[in-house]
C-alpha cells in the first residue's frame, strides 16, 4: 500500500497565503522524513481554498528539496493552459527528478479561470479530450503536430524528450511521466480508461462509488484492447483525510473546529465562469462526511479504515489531506504519526 499527503495549500480564516504555502513546504518534507510515498498537489485560482496557482511549479520546489519521494500535481487544471507548455514542464520535472514525478490532470470547474486565461467555457464542456490527447502525444512522441478544433500548428521537435530518463545502472529509460486522470463522471472515466491512465477519485466519495468507478474503468479498459495485466495493475488514486489522535473523538474535534471555517470561505470564493448556480455543501456536515469516510482516529482505526477501502475498491494508493487543523505544528505532528504510527500497521 502507498501512501501519501494530499496538499491543498488552504488558507484558513485569518491566515495569509505565504503562511499556507510555507504550511505545504514543511508537510512535504515531514512526509520524507516519515517515509511516506508521495505528495499530491493541489491547483487553484484567485480563492483561498488553495493557494498555490501553479502546480508544476510548486512541485518543482518540492522535488528539489527532497530525495525519495513521489512528488505530483492533483491536479494540473487543463482547460486553463497550452497541453503543449505542460508537457514541456512535465518532461523537465520527470527528467531533473530522477523520474519521481507524477503529472495528474483534470477538467477544472467552470470557474472564472476560464475567463481569465482565455480557454471559455467551450475548452471545459468539450475540450478536455483534445487537450489530454495533445498532452500524452507531447509525453510520448519525438515530433508533435495538432489540427484539433482548438489547438492547431505545424509539426515541431519534442524537446527534451520525456522518455529519454536515464535508466537505472545504465539500464533503458523507463519512460515518460506518470499521467494520471481526476475522475468525476462516467464520461471522464472512460475517456481515462481508452487510455490506460490510472484515476484520482475524490475525497468526497465513498467506498462504494469508487469501486463502481473502478469497475466502469476496468471493463471501458478491456474493451480498448488493455491488457488483462495492465487493467490489474493500473495504480488508481483515492483521495481522503487523514487525522491521527489517540481518540477518535480527539480527531473528530479537531477537524469540526477548524476545516468548516476554510471550507466556507473557501468555496464561497469562487465565481462561475457565466454566472451559473452552483449548489454549495454545508461545511459541517462536509466535514463529519468526510471524517466517517477516512483515516480520522487512533493509528489502528485509521489503518483499517485504509485496507477496508483497498479491499473494497481495489485501489492501494492514498492521497490524504493532513492540514485540517490549520496550525503548522499540528499538521507536521499528524504527517509524522500517519508515516511513522500508521504505516507500519499496513505492511
Amino acid at each position: 500500500m502507498r501512501v501519501g499527503t494530499f496538499v491543498l495549500a488552504a488558507q484558513f480564516p485569518g491566515q495569509g497565503p505565504g503562511e499556507a504555502l510555507h504550511r505545504a513546504i514543511r508537510s512535504t518534507e515531514v512526509a520524507e522524513e516519515s517515509g511516506l510515498d508521495s505528495v499530491w498537489l493541489a491547483e487553484h485560482h484567485f480563492v483561498p481554498y488553495g493557494v498555490c496557482p501553479s502546480a508544476v511549479t510548486l512541485a518543482a520546489l518540492l522535488l528539489g528539496r527532497t530525495r525519495r519521494i513521489r512528488v505530483g500535481t492533483a491536479v494540473s487544471v487543463l482547460p486553463t493552459q497550452h497541453p503543449v507548455a505542460l508537457g514541456e514542464q512535465a518532461a523537465l520535472l520527470h527528467l531533473t527528478s530522477g523520474g519521481r514525478f507524477t503529472l495528474g490532470v483534470g477538467r477544472g470547474g467552470p470557474w472564472v479561470d476560464l475567463e481569465v486565461f482565455g480557454g471559455g467555457l467551450e475548452a471545459y464542456e468539450k475540450g478536455f479530450p483534445e487537450s489530454l490527447e495533445l498532452l500524452l502525444d507531447w509525453l510520448g512522441k519525438p515530433r508533435v503536430a495538432a489540427s484539433g478544433e482548438r489547438y492547431g500548428f505545424r509539426e515541431v521537435a519534442v524537446v527534451p524528450r520525456a522518455d529519454e530518463l536515464l535508466g537505472v545502472d545504465g539500464g533503458e529509460s523507463p519512460g515518460g511521466p506518470e499521467v494520471i486522470v481526476a475522475c468525476t463522471s462516467p464520461k471522464t472515466v472512460k475517456l481515462a480508461a481508452e487510455n490506460g491512465l490510472p484515476m484520482l477519485l475524490g475525497m468526497h466519495c465513498g467506498d462504494e462509488e469508487k469501486a463502481e468507478m473502478v469497475a466502469l474503468w476496468r471493463s471501458a479498459a478491456l474493451a480498448a484492447g488493455h491488457s488483462p495485466e495492465s487493467v490489474r495493475e493500473a495504480g488508481h488514486v483515492s483521495a481522503g483525510v487523514a487525522q491521527i489522535a489517540d481518540r477518535a473523538e480527539d480527531a473528530v474535534e479537531t477537524l469540526v473546529k477548524a476545516m468548516p471555517g476554510w471550507l466556507r470561505q473557501g468555496l464561497d470564493a469562487h465565481v462561475t465562469v457565466d454566472g451559473r448556480h452552483r449548489m454549495m455543501r454545508d461545511p459541517v456536515a462536509y466535514t463529519e462526511l468526510l471524517c466517517g469516510l477516512h483515516p480520522v482516529g487512533p493509528p489502528r482505526l485509521a489503518a483499517d479504515r485504509l485496507a477496508a477501502t483497498a479491499e473494497r475498491t481495489g485501489i492501494s494508493r492514498f492521497a490524504l489531506l493532513v492540514e485540517g487543523s490549520g496550525d503548522l505544528a499540528a499538521t507536521e505532528e499528524n504527517v509524522t504519526r500517519l508515516g511513522t504510527h500508521v504505516l507500519p500497521l499496513l505492511s
